[in-house]
This record gives structure tokens, sequence and C-alpha cells, in this order.
């Protein structure tokens, strides 16, 4: 026996070959190591999947048993003769498909999947037929839009069982009866349609046999017909988790999607990573430019219908639009300045088009009037972060909580807004780690939680101070980390000396033991990491309230360490690029601040021009400007301000208000509406870039098909745009813009576009062209001047409108899992769509039966904005006199109600509170209006 580093090294007898066991392997792995194949069907060898030994199809003899040996779970023992190719072993192999091959259909007329796993091994084995009797038959189930269920393909392999509840932790998928009778079940023997599946597909990617498929694949009789012709491998185009995956294609058109074992999700999807694409081949997608016919005026209230955009627009040729696009620009740049022009740049495409566009914007236009969604999510957490540890990126990745004892997720909703990340807290939960869930709504994950704190929604600021007080007052800090790493002690100390748990309750809802519970634990904790969402960022106090999480990681010495940490959850899938790319208006590339003289020269130089060195203004702000007539043009690039700004009708009326507007994007959405031209741009699988991920890991996407009709590439229209606008630009490869981008950002040293490319994701920062990235940081100290974190005192503040009596609910707002942000991708998603078709208000069931309706009728929510009509859907995660709204639905835009209040540090909205009403809708009023 011998010993490495990677640990006790096991050598035996591999027919006839000695070899070596690393530590904890099995007979298979070592085999499949070794070049030597052994059928398997129960086991799948991906992160995630513990093998299982029940399908007998990977048995091998050990010399001097009398039994043969399952591969896949029998570990080598030193000197250990293990034979694959005697005949005993086939046999025995052989028999075990002659018999499962009684449960699969006529391959030649009836497989659902003739090109499965299990009948891949049967053609090496050559085994064609069976010698055995059917066995009955169940009924397919096709009940779910997503995937098909065909049972009679279905071997108990168990695979799905351990895909649903280990993998992804979702404990829908089940056995029931025993012997003949057993069968794989949906919670309680449900059609797969009606259960609690949130159709990650998991299951449908484990299977061995076609059982479980991807319904678009099999026709009317359950038969696969479509097969693809190649693999493109990429990045999934929706949140920040950055799942990798590969697209299947068939004639340019994509069959479906499969999970790729990337950093951030081990092979795992979601189901829009796993089944909303067809929205690029959707009949609405924008394939030629168009121009605002003339004499149609802009009005704020009427929305384009864009199955029909020939009302207000007629088709142009590219040259006509962009003429028209870069002279409207020009002259308003010309004769009112370049702080008169503003662009809103996207979270939703490349790294290189973030740089680009806000480039333009700056070296074209002529100002930092530049931003994106990140003002709209994070960027009260961005200021906090910024201030505190002098980065805006998060400390650790979301893995890291495999090395947590404590993990606090605040302000989110995971398993509905980042499903792949979720699983990875569900499954420390089960590994044994304490999970607190803070959040003004239940939620799914809370069924995983130690401790859960329905706390009042606003109220972030007062608990927080509380578990504060309690760890400052029980000097249960690390006294030796503040002493050494921290400034500010003093004055948070003092600050938090009136926020006692028994003051904190009646504001919070929490009791006061329970947040000394919740204190006690963090602080004692040997690894404890924080993640937060939106519920803590969209708040006038959102800076507050990351500002007292950072305190409280850091006064605990929670930071730097493996299983430590502060991770706000990205939304999009390249907010975190684009904001690092410098689409915000207060910094340059790498949050260098437009201000700093010594950071303006150089930028100066590398760009060849002067550069404005005020600060731009914030996406809220632009709107107010336009209102105002300071801001009279605007380039939008794939953001829907129409839907996502607070208080639509205001932004609405802004955007008819400009004197000119250009709109590029690869719909018709709500902000087309407005439009002077639009230009038809590429969908994610349309292109080549990079995104960078929540994780700080910079990954590949690649162009998997053809851009439709006269569509052209996003860095095309920019750089053609900025050309005419007086930019002597001339990239000729995304790679160029890639390399220049990263000579100005430092935290993209070492990485380069080949070593992208090459390796698929690399994270920053990292110390070296063959080094991988850093998944902790600040484990050598804190990137700020004086190299320590600020701790900064918080006083609790209300939100700036509570309830009154015209108003006695509190609204909030948010996503769904099945949707996208203001729904311009996944409305014109077929399947997402089909599981959610429409508008909802999610109320409890206290305030259904005060309205004495029904889920499922119809209630109007209003505010001092505007009113909207949908229908209520019974939630008991939801507290009494609270509603919330997901905001993708154009029929009942929640952002017509939402507050344009601002954090002041941040300058987000506050999207997560204001008064409503709620009120049922007559029938009858209802049919007289229509």
């Amino acid at each position: 026996m011998t010993t490495n580093g990677a640990g006790k090294e096991i050598t035996f007898t591999l027919d006839g070959r000695e070899v070596e066991a690393r530590d904890g392997e099995t007979i298979w792995q070592v085999a499949q190591r070794h070049g030597v194949e052994i059928p398997h069907l129960c086991y799948a060898p991906e992160p995630g999947y513990r093998p299982d030994g029940n399908c007998r199809a990977c048995m091998v003899e050990v010399e001097g048993e009398r039994v043969l040996a399952a591969s896949c779970i029998r570990k080598p023992a030193p000197g250990m003769k293990v034979k694959v190719a005697s005949e005993r072993a086939k046999a025995s192999r052989k028999m075990v498909f002659e018999l499962l091959l009684a449960d699969q259909p006529d391959r030649e007329t009836q497989a659902h999947d003739p090109v499965s796993k299990f009948w891949g091994w049967a053609d090496k084995m050559g085994i064609a037929t069976g010698r055995f009797p059917e066995r009955q038959k169940p009924a397919p189930d096709r009940s779910h839009p997503a995937m098909a269920v065909n049972l009679d393909a279905c071997i108990h392999c168990n695979l799905c069982v351990r895909a649903c509840r280990e993998v992804q932790v979702n404990d829908v998928i089940g056995m029931a009866g025993r012997g003949y009778h057993e069968k794989i079940v949906f919670d309680f023997d449900d059609p797969m349609g009606n259960s609690t599946c949130v159709a990650c597909g998991e299951c449908v990617q484990a299977c061995p046999t076609g059982a479980l498929m991807p319904a678009t694949l099999l026709d009317a009789n359950n038969v696969r017909t479509e097969f693809p012709d190649r693999k493109v491998d990429s990045v999934c185009p929706y949140c920040g988790v950055g799942c990798q995956l590969t697209y299947q294609i068939k004639d340019d058109k994509l069959l479906y999607v499969t999970g790729r074992e990337g950093p951030a999700n081990e092979n795992r999807l979601c189901v829009k990573g796993r089944f909303g694409f067809d929205y690029v081949s959707n009949p609405q997608r924008l394939t030629k430019p168009m121009v605002r016919k003339d004499g149609v005026a802009k009005r704020a209230a009427d929305l384009v219908d864009p199955s029909n955009p020939w009302t207000h627009f007629r088709e142009a040729t590219w040259e006509e639009a962009m003429e028209r696009a870069a002279k409207g620009l020009v002259k308003i740049r010309d004769r009112d300045g370049p702080r008169a022009l503003a662009g809103f740049g996207s979270a939703k495409g490349s790294n290189e088009e973030a740089y680009l566009f806000q480039k333009l914007v700056r070296t074209g236009f002529g100002s930092n009037n530049v931003d994106h969604c990140t003002r709209l999510c994070h960027a009260s957490s961005v200021a906090a972060l910024l201030e505190g540890v002098g980065s805006a990126a998060v400390t650790a990745t979301f893995n890291e909580c495999k090395n947590s004892d404590v993990i606090i997720v605040i302000g989110a909703n995971p398993t509905e807004n980042h499903p792949v990340a979720a699983t990875f807290f569900k499954q420390a939960a089960k590994r044994g780690a304490k999970l607190i869930v803070m959040d003004p709504r239940g939620q799914a994950l809370a069924r995983h939680a130690w401790q859960m704190l329905q706390f009042k929604n606003g109220t972030d600021v007062a608990m927080l101070n509380g578990i504060l007080n309690v760890i400052i007052e029980e000097k249960l800090y690390d006294q030796q980390y503040v002493q050494s790493n921290t400034e500010g002690f003093d004055q948070l100390a003092e600050s938090v000396k009136p926020f006692t748990p028994e003051e904190m309750a009646p504001i919070c809802g929490i009791e006061p033991d329970v947040l000394r519970k919740v204190a006690r634990t963090f602080a004692r904790a040997e690894s404890a990491i924080i993640f937060w969402g939106m519920g803590v960022s969209q708040h006038t106090h959102g800076t507050d309230n990351a500002r007292c999480l950072i305190a409280l990681s850091l006064i605990c010495g929670q930071i730097g360490r493996p299983g430590t940490g502060l991770h706000p959850l990205r939304g999009q899938n390249n907010v975190q690029g684009a904001s690092d790319a410098g689409l915000i208006p207060m910094f340059f590339p790498d949050y260098k601040s437009v201000e700093d003289a010594d950071t303006r020269a150089k930028y100066e130089a590398a760009w060849g021009v002067t550069l404005d060195p005020k600060k731009g203004k914030t996406v809220v702000e632009i709107m107010d400007a336009v209102h105002a007539d300071e801001i009279k043009g605007m380039y939008i690039m794939g953001e829907n301000p129409a839907m996502s700004d607070p208080d639509l009708n205001h932004a609405r009326g802004a955007l008819a208000h400009l004197e000119h507007l250009v709109v590029q994007d690869i719909f018709l959405t709500e902000t087309c509406s407005y439009a002077d031209v639009i230009l038809p741009a590429s969908a994610w699988p349309e292109k080549d870039g990079t995104v960078t991920n929540t994780n700080r890991q910079v990954q590949m996407g690649r162009m998997a098909l053809p851009l439709p009709g006269d569509a052209r590439q996003d860095l095309w229209i920019i750089q053609d745009l900025a050309r005419r606008i007086g930019c002597n630009w001339n990239y000729t490869h995304v790679s160029e813009v890639f390399e220049e981008m990263a000579r100005l950002m430092p935290a993209l040293d070492n990485i380069t576009w080949e070593r992208v490319e090459r390796e698929y994701h690399v994270t920053y920062p990292t110390d070296g062209p063959d080094i991988p990235g850093r998944d902790v940081v600040f484990d050598t100290g804190i990137p700020r001047p004086n190299g320590l974190a600020k701790l900064v005192a918080t006083k609790y503040t209300a939100p700036d409108e509570v309830p009154d009596a015209e108003f006695p609910f509190v609204l909030t707002t948010g996503r769904q899992l099945e949707h996208w942000h203001t729904g311009a991708m996944t409305r014109r998603a077929s399947i997402l769509d089909a599981l959610e078709p429409g508008a909802v208000a999610n109320v409890s069931r206290g305030t259904i039966a005060r309205l004495g309706i029904a889920p499922g009728d119809m209630i109007r929510v209003s505010t001092r904005r505007g009113a909207v009509e949908l229908a209520a859907r019974q939630d008991d995660a939801i507290p009494d006199d609270v509603v919330f709204i997901p905001f993708a639905y154009v029929e009942a835009a929640a952002n017509l109600l939402t507050n344009p209040a601002l954090d002041p540090f941040g300058k987000i909205p506050e999207f997560k509170y204001c008064a409503a009403q709620v009120e049922a809708v007559d029938p009858a009023t209802r049919v007289a209006a229509e």
C-alpha cells in the first residue's frame, strides 16, 4: 500500500492488471479511469449522485467470493482480484439486461427514446431481444407541459428519486407499492402536472431509459422523433447563478438543453434554464429595423401590440435606421450638450457589450449618464460593500456553504429566484448546517431551516441591530479580528445599545429569545456565511440593511475563510459583469470613480478623448431629468424601463416625452412603444461573449444559432452607431473588446479570452495565468486604503410610505420561478408561459376570507400611483395585510403601483414596500367596464 498527498492508494488486480485505487474510489470508478467499461444504469457518475447498486448491471466477479459484486458501490481491498470480463460476470450482466428489456417498449416502433443510455448499453452488449414476457404497461402521463412520463420504460433504477431528493432536494419523486406493484410516484401518486414538481428537469436528465423525457421531443404516440445533429456548450441567460449548459440543435433549431458540469451548477438547471429557450424562435422576434411612422405621436398610455407594430412603425433598411438613430443623438448632443443624452445598457448581454456600451456613452455622448438594472436590484448592496470592504463583488462563492456550519439567507427566495444555488443551501442543511432564513414572506426554503424568522416588512434594520446588540453586549464578537481588521467598532457598539431584543421585538415581530438564539448561534459558529437578495436592497434603507449584514459578518470574524463571507445573490445573468465593466454612472470599469482625476486621466489616455469629470444620473434620476427637459435623447439596449421602473406612469411619460429614443432589442418590448428607431438585436444563443456570474466566475457564451432575418449582432450595432457619432472604432472580433477591457480592469489580471475559451470559466481574482481563481477573498486583508474594514452604524427608519386608513395593505413585488423580470423572454417561451400564463396577486387566506372571495377571483390592487386588476392566489406564506405581485405581466404591471422613493446612497427605488388597497372586483362591474 502506498500513500501520496491525495490520500491512501490501494493496489489490487483488475482483469489481471495491477492497478491502484485512490482513497474512497469504487471498483467502477477505478475501472473507468483505466479505460475498462462496465455497464451501469442506476449509477450516474456526475456530481451529487451517490451509487445505489440496485440495478445489478455493473456486476463483477471478485476471486474467492461466492456472489458477484456491484462495482458501483464495492470498494477494492488490498490484493483483491477483480474480474470484469469473466464469463460469469458477463453472463450475469447480460441476464440483467434481458430482464430489464422486458420493461421496454419495442425499440423500432414504440421506444420513447431509442438512443437512451439503456439502449446504448444493450447495443454494446449485443442484446436486441429478450427471452422474458412483458410486464403490465402503465399508462402514459402527459399532464405536465414540460415533461412526458412513460413508466412503461421505467426500470426502477431510482436515479430520478435521487435526482429529485438528493441533488435538487425537491422531494417530489418517490417509490410506492411493493413487489410487482412497485412504481415511481409524484407526491401522493399524483399526475406529474398536478404535483408539486418545480420542473427543474433533473429527473429527465438522469433517466437512462426515456421513461422521463422533454415533452417537446415526443410525438402524439410518445415516440421520440427529434434528434440533435450538433451540440454547443454555453451559459444560461437567466439568473446570476451562471449555470453552464449544452444546446442540443438540429437544422439550426434548438431542440432541448442539458445541464453541463460548470462550477456553479454541477450539471443542474432550473425550469427556465432547461425549458425556457424557445423564445429565440418566437414569431414576435424583431428581424428588421423599424422607424416610427411620420405623424404618429408618442403617448404614455399607448403601448404597441408586438404582434402588429405596423400601426406605429414601418420597416427600414439598416442604413436608414442607423443613420436616423445617429443623427437624432448627434443633433441633441451638439445643440444641448453631452449631458442631454443618456444610455441604459443591459445586464443580459455580454461583458464585452456592456464595456462597449458604457464606452460609447462616455466617449461618444460625452457624459456619464449611463446605467442599467443594477440600479433596480443591488445598487444599495454595492454601495455598502464598497464602503465597508472596498469591493462590490461577493467575498465567497455560494458553493462555500458546503464548508459552513451556519448559513443566513435574508431577503431572498432562492428556490424561486436562484433555484440551482438553492440546491447547495438545501444540501448543506441536510448535511447538518444550521440554515437561518429571514424573510417577511414564508418560502420553500423554510422547510429546510433551523430557524425561520418571518419578520415584519421593512424592519430589517431593527431585527439585525437587535442581533448585533446581543453579540456586542454579551461580548460574543471576535475581539482580535475587530481590533486588527476593522474601524468604527466603538461607534457601532454605542449605536446598537438601545436596540435590545425586547425593544426590537414589537417592531420586527420576532421574539426576543429567538433573536438571542440566532445571535449566539451565528457568533459562535466556526464558519458562517450570509446571503441576501433584493428583499434587503430594494428599500429606501437598503444600504443600511446591507451595512448591518456587513457588520454582523465582520465583528464575528466570518469573512476571508472557507465557509464564511458576504454574498448578495445577483439577479440577472451578467449584472455582476456589467457593473464590473462600468455600466454605472459614477464608476469607470472596476469601480474606479469618474470624479477621481488620476483614474480619469488613465481612461482618457486609453480612449483618446476628454471625459466628463462629473458623475452621471441613475435610472430613476434620468427619468426625472427627462420630465425636466434636461435629458432629451436616449439609447436603450436590452432594458425595458417601461416595465421595470417604479411608478410606470411616470417612467412611460418620460419615455414618451423624449425627443429621440433608440431601442435595441430582440422583441418589441413596452419600451419600444416610445422609440423613434428600433434595432433588431441578437439573443444570447446567437452570439459569442463572456459573462460574470454572482460567484465572480467569468464564463464563455458561444454562438449556437444563426441570427433570424436581418437581425444583427449587438456588438456590430454598438460599434456602427459609435462610428456614426464620431468614434473611430474598428473591433473585428469580440475577443479584441475583451482584451481591451481586461487591460483596464485589474480584477481581470491573468484572465485572457483564450483562457476563458479553453477553461470555460475563470474565477477572479486569479494570481497567475495558470492558477485557479480564488473562491474566497480577503484572506490576506481588506482592500480598502487603510486595510481596515469599515463598520457603519445604522438607525431604524420606517419605509417611505406606510399603510394608513386609505391604503391599509403593504404591497411588495418580486419574481416568480417561471418568469423573468419584465417577461420579455419568458412569456415568449411556450412552456414557461403554459406553467404561469397570467397575472396573479398572492394574498393570505385571511385576506381572501375578509374580501369574501375565492382563490382565482379578481381583485383590484391600488396605490397612490395607480391600480391593476388581477387574479387572487391564496398563499399561506403571505402575512395578512400584505399583497405580493410578480412584475412580469404587462396586463397588470406591478410597477404601475410601486414607490419611486430612493435610497439616498444606492439610489435604488423602494420596490419592496409601499401602501396599498386591496378590494374585490364586482364581476358585474367588471363585465360592464369591458
